[in-house]
């Protein structure tokens, strides 16, 4: 499977990040398997944001929670990840990945990562 994020590089603060994850060779309705969004901002660790499953159920960082919402569109086999009110700590380069574990918020769990895109919050 393989999984390629999109959306912009440049958000300004207070705005929102809309990235899209286009998965190929595998399907997101499979059975059991979660479809996740980690970050990692500069010189820091990866970061589990959240995830939505085969059934299109949506989990959710602690940490984000109120500002991200997941979704996911099966007859184009992608998911999208949106969150709110930028700020320059939302400065990260963002992959998509999935996992059939059930530790989805474990970084550690999730396999066939995508590239990664950048995404820069500034004015």
């Amino acid at each position: 499977v393989q999984l390629q994020e999109s959306g912009p590089g440049l958000v300004k603060p207070s705005e929102t990040i809309s990235l899209t994850c286009t998965v190929s060779g595998g399907t997101i309705t499979a059975n059991f398997f979660y479809w996740g969004w980690i970050r990692q901002p500069p010189g820091k660790d990866k970061e589990w944001m959240g995830a939505i499953d085969y059934s299109g159920k949506t989990y959710y960082s602690p940490t984000l929670t109120g500002r991200i919402t997941l979704s996911s569109a099966t007859s184009k086999n992608q998911f999208t990840l949106q969150l709110t009110s930028a700020t320059p700590d939302d400065t990260a380069v963002y992959y998509c990945a999935p996992t059939n574990s059930y530790d989805y918020y474990d970084v550690r769990e999730y396999g066939s990562w995508g590239q990664g895109t950048q995404v820069t919050v500034s004015s």
